[in-house]
């Protein structure tokens, strides 16, 4: 018998997403106090590295933007 391949992890049986995910399952606000984590990330980047953590944080942001605008336009 062929060894069968494992089924794809769901993102809730990932470690880090898997918390993340539970608990914005339990509770909806948990997305804006990770915003508020997040812009404060980015302004203690700025003030840190100047303009060179914008850059790279948009660089990082370009296949997340494009794969959202191809699921937005598939029919």
């Amino acid at each position: 018998m062929p060894p069968t391949l494992a089924a794809p992890a769901r993102p809730v049986t990932i470690p880090v997403l898997g918390h993340l995910a539970r608990d914005i399952g339990r509770d909806v606000n948990v997305v804006f106090y990770l915003l508020a984590i997040f812009v404060t990330a980015m302004v203690l980047a700025v003030k840190t590295f100047g303009l060179a953590a914008l850059v790279l944080t948009a660089v990082a942001a370009v296949p997340v933007v494009f794969i959202l605008l191809l699921w937005v336009t598939l029919p």
